[in-house]
C-alpha cells in the first residue's frame, strides 16, 4: 500500500435554504459568509446557502439577500433539487413552522431548527419522521442559545446515568432578577427595563410566567433520562409574585433569587418544575448575571457538568445552528434525542408534593397581634419544622413582611399550611414560596 494515498475528490457544498429572516436568520447569513473558508474547512466541504424565504419580501433586514433565490412559498424550499438542508427560524409551536418542518423530513431533507417551542411540543413526532428516512434532525440552539448543551449531553455525556439536569434556562427573567438583586428594582420596574434594552417583548408572558423555559427543560429531560418529551407534565410558576423584599432576604440568608428549571427521575418517577428558587451564595448558578443561561447536568461518572453562556440573540443563536448545519456537512448525526423514539421511556410523573427540602416562605399580612401565633400554628399543624421566624418591620402597600425558613420537609406539607392560612383575613395578597437549592 502506498504512504501516500490518492487524495479524494472534494465533495460537493451542502446546500442551505433559510426559512424565516428575522434577527437570528440575519445572524446565520452573517456567519456563513463572514466565516466562509473556516467553516468549510472544519465542515470537510463548502456550505452554501441557496434559497430563501421570509414573510415579506422587501424589508429591509440590514443584509444582501439579493445573491439568494427568492421563495415566497416555504413548501418550494422542500420541493428544490438543489436543496439539502432547511433551517426553519419562523417560530411558533404549530403551524406554518411545524408544516415546513414535517414536509422538509418527510422529503428526506435534514432540518436544523432553533424552534424549542415547536420541539417540546411535536418533537416525538419530527423524531419519528427522521429516523423513518434516515435525515438529521437537529436543533441545539432550541436550547440555551450559543451553549452547546445538546451536543455535550447526547454525545459527550452519553455514557453517564444523569441524575439530575437543571439551571437558568431563560435570560429575559434572569436580567430581571438582576435589576432587582443589583438596583433594589421592583419586579415592574426592571421588566420595564427589560423592555427597554430588548430582552423582553412588549408581551412577556412567555418569557415571566416560565412558558419559555419550561419549552427548554422537557427537551432537557429527554435527552438526559430517556424520556418521552412531555410538555404538559412540566409544571411553570414564573416570577411575576417576587417583591423587592424578597431579593434582600434571600441576600441576607446567604442566597440570591433564580428562576430555575429542574428536571430529575427517581423511583417515583419524573419531575419537571420550572420555579424561582434560592440558590446557595458559593453555588456557580448564583454568579450567572443578566441575560446569560447556565444549565448543570450530574453524571455518575463524569460528576458535575456545568455550562454557561449567551442564552438569545442573533450572534449565539446562529453560531448553534451553524454548529449543526456543519455535522450534517460531516455526516455526523444521530437519534435526535440520543436514541430511537421507541426506546424513549414513558415515565409517570413524579409527585411534586413528596419532594423533600428547605424553603422560603414570604408572607404579607396585618400589622396586628396574634398573627405571627396563627402563622406558627398553621405550620404546626400541617408538620412544618419553622428554622428561622423573620420579622424586619419592612412594610408593603398592603401590610408587614414575614419570612419563614423551614426545616428540610416534603413540599405537600408547606402546601397544606399555605391552605390554611389562605383563610385568614390578616394575610394580604398571594404567599411567595420558593425551594432553597442544596448544593
Amino acid at each position: 500500500m502506498s504512504p501516500h494515498p490518492a487524495p479524494t475528490a472534494p465533495r460537493p457544498p451542502l446546500r442551505v435554504a433559510l426559512a424565516g429572516i428575522g434577527v437570528v436568520g440575519g445572524g446565520v447569513v452573517r456567519l456563513l459568509e463572514t466565516n466562509r473558508d473556516l467553516i468549510a474547512r472544519r465542515a470537510g466541504r463548502a456550505i452554501e446557502i441557496v434559497a430563501v424565504s421570509a414573510r415579506d419580501r422587501h424589508k429591509d433586514r440590514g443584509i444582501d439577500l439579493s445573491r439568494y433565490r427568492w421563495e415566497d412559498d416555504m413548501d418550494a424550499l422542500v420541493a428544490a433539487d438543489d436543496v439539502d438542508v432547511v433551517v426553519e427560524m419562523i417560530g411558533g409551536a404549530d403551524g406554518s413552522a411545524l408544516t415546513l418542518a414535517r414536509h422538509t423530513l418527510g422529503a428526506g431533507k435534514a432540518l436544523v431548527t432553533a424552534n424549542k417551542a415547536m420541539i417540546a411540543h411535536h418533537g416525538l413526532g419530527l423524531a419519528r419522521i427522521a429516523e423513518e428516512r434516515d435525515t438529521p434532525l437537529k436543533y441545539e440552539a432550541a436550547v440555551a442559545g450559543g451553549i452547546p448543551v445538546i451536543k455535550a449531553i447526547r454525545e459527550g455525556a452519553s455514557a453517564n446515568e444523569i441524575a439530575r439536569v437543571y439551571g437558568i434556562l431563560n435570560g429575559t427573567c434572569n436580567y430581571i432578577l438582576t435589576q432587582m438583586e443589583r438596583n433594589g428594582a421592583s419586579f415592574a420596574d426592571a421588566l420595564s427595563a427589560a423592555q427597554a434594552e430588548g430582552y423582553a417583548e412588549a408581551d412577556p408572558t412567555f418569557d415571566v410566567d416560565g412558558i419559555d423555559a419550561a419549552h427548554k427543560l422537557s427537551i432537557l429531560a429527554a435527552l438526559c433520562f430517556g424520556t418521552r418529551l412531555d410538555i404538559a407534565a412540566v409544571a411553570a410558576d414564573g416570577i411575576r409574585g417576587l417583591i423587592a423584599a424578597d431579593i434582600r432576604e434571600a441576600e441576607a440568608l446567604g442566597h440570591r433569587v433564580r428562576l430555575i428549571g429542574m428536571a430529575e427521575r427517581s423511583e417515583g418517577g419524573l419531575y419537571q418544575h420550572v420555579q424561582p428558587c434560592l440558590v446557595p451564595a458559593d453555588h456557580p448558578l448564583a454568579y450567572v448575571p443578566g441575560a446569560l443561561n447556565a444549565v448543570v447536568a450530574e453524571g455518575n461518572f463524569v460528576g458535575r457538568l456545568f455550562f454557561e453562556g449567551a442564552g438569545a440573540g442573533a450572534g449565539p443563536t446562529a453560531s448553534a445552528i451553524v454548529a449543526d448545519i456543519i455535522d450534517i456537512a460531516r455526516d455526523e448525526y444521530g437519534p435526535a434525542f440520543a436514541m430511537p423514539v421507541d426506546s424513549l421511556d414513558a415515565a409517570p410523573v413524579a409527585d411534586a408534593g413528596a419532594r423533600v427540602g428547605k424553603h422560603y416562605v414570604r408572607l404579607i399580612v396585618e400589622d396586628r397581634i396574634g398573627v405571627l401565633a396563627e402563622i406558627a400554628t398553621a405550620m404546626r399543624d400541617a408538620g412544618v419544622s419553622i428554622e428561622s421566624f423573620i420579622q424586619r418591620g419592612t412594610d408593603e402597600e398592603d401590610g408587614v413582611v414575614i419570612v419563614l425558613v423551614t426545616h428540610e420537609g416534603p413540599a405537600s406539607a408547606i402546601h397544606a399550611a399555605l391552605a390554611i392560612l389562605a383563610g385568614s383575613d390578616h394575610v394580604v395578597g398571594t404567599p411567595m414560596l420558593m425551594p432553597i437549592l442544596a448544593l
